[in-house]
């Protein structure tokens, strides 16, 4: 099963970075006003996602996209907060327990990427 959660990842990461492109103002929506340049950061963000998801079901670029997906993982963390903080402007998007149980996700999300990218490899 450990050798199969590494192109899981990847698959998630690699569709995730798509919707990136397929639907950015839906992205740009949720990102705090004080950070500039949205859109950029958007499409930024689902490139990265993108390559990280591709490079962690290569075994040779594994360890380093792991540990690419865990910083944008911290990166975007701020938009989730915003969400969070928010709930009665992003309420159409998820319900309010919703958007607040993706805070403690994220780390699970980051704590498997290590384990299944990074840790013994």
């Amino acid at each position: 099963m450990r050798n199969v959660q590494p192109i899981i990842i990847g698959v998630i990461f690699v569709a995730a970075g798509a919707l990136h492109f397929k639907n950015p103002t839906m992205y740009e929506a949720i990102m705090p006003p004080f950070i500039p340049a949205h859109r950029e950061l958007v499409l930024a963000s689902g490139f990265f996602e993108m390559l990280g998801g591709i490079g962690a079901m290569i075994p040779a670029t594994r360890k380093a996209a792991g540990w690419g997906l865990i910083a944008l993982l911290v990166a975007v963390f701020p938009a989730n907060i915003y969400m969070a903080v928010d709930t009665d402007k992003f309420g159409k998007l998820a319900p309010a327990w919703a958007l607040y149980a993706r805070l403690p996700l994220q780390f699970l999300l980051m704590a498997w990427i290590y384990g299944a990218c990074i840790k013994d490899e």
